[in-house]
């Protein structure tokens, strides 16, 4: 049986100043083949090149990456300012209507970095532009210095609600995880549970409240050494398993509507 497909959502960028480029982390991609053990599938970020439905046809379940473009204000009633930072709007227009839509129609969905604000964003909730700038906040950006490791290093304890689906998940009410994030949850959506946070009162990880599927989505990067990570590979392991579940459910319905035509 062949396995089901993970579109990973991509960000745009230019190589040697001019030749641009749809591309997403190896990391990513290794997560979802060798960790989740589906198929991976980047998909550009860009509304022009494919619609929601395409998408969602095409794919079984999705990853909503990290990136440095930021969700432009504009989708939650801000106004742009320089500490929002840099945008991708085709982004925008990918993942938002395409988050609405994975979590009406139960098809998996696992955000993660800006992905984590995506969900919130698509779901009627906003953004802090900066939280290192908010009092009693510690700086969550990435480190500027230093080894791919060191970046991607365990700094700070998430702890979730009890019996919660992140702590049910992970088997532990706290974790350890790295963070790379600049931007954060100001309000949630309506139906954003916010289900771990971090010592400084950052939301860190949220799922979707009456979500008829995965809705799993955190503030920091998971895909880094996810085979070997506790905590990511139980992310990445329970993303698969819902993938593949929506696949065969999927697939059963269709072999049900071939049988009734025949």
């Amino acid at each position: 049986m062949t396995r089901p497909v993970v579109g990973i959502i991509g960000n745009a960028s230019v190589v040697r100043e001019n030749y641009h480029v749809h591309a997403a982390g190896t990391m990513n991609i290794e997560a979802i083949a060798h960790v989740a053990d589906c198929v991976p599938l980047v998909v550009p970020a860009d509304p022009a090149f494919m619609s929601t439905e395409e998408l969602m046809e095409a794919c079984d379940g999705f990853l909503l990456t990290g990136g440095r473009a930021n969700v432009h204000p504009s989708e939650y009633g801000e106004e742009e300012t320089p500490a929002h930072g840099t945008f991708d709007r085709g982004r925008d227009g990918v993942t938002l209507p395409l988050v609405r839509a994975c979590i009406s129609h139960g098809q998996p969905v696992f955000g993660v970095c800006r992905g984590f604000q995506e969900v919130n964003v698509a779901m009627g909730g906003s953004l802090y532009p900066e939280i290192r700038d908010l009092p009693g906040r510690m700086n969550h950006r990435m480190p500027p210095d230093g080894t791919i490791e060191e970046k991607f290093a365990l700094r700070h304890e998430v702890r979730f609600t009890p019996g919660g689906p992140f702590a049910r998940l992970m088997g532990a009410e706290a974790v350890m995880t790295n963070t790379l994030h600049g931007q954060g949850i100001k309000k949630p959506g309506p139906r954003v549970v916010i289900d771990g946070i971090a010592p400084d009162g950052t939301p860190e990880a949220t799922y979707i409240e009456g979500a008829p599927g995965f809705s799993l989505a955190v503030q920091w990067h998971p895909e880094y050494n996810a085979a070997n990570d506790p905590v990511s590979r139980k992310l990445f392991t329970a993303f698969g398993d819902a993938v593949r579940a929506f696949a065969a459910g999927r697939h059963a319905a269709d072999s049900s509507a071939v049988r009734r035509l025949a």
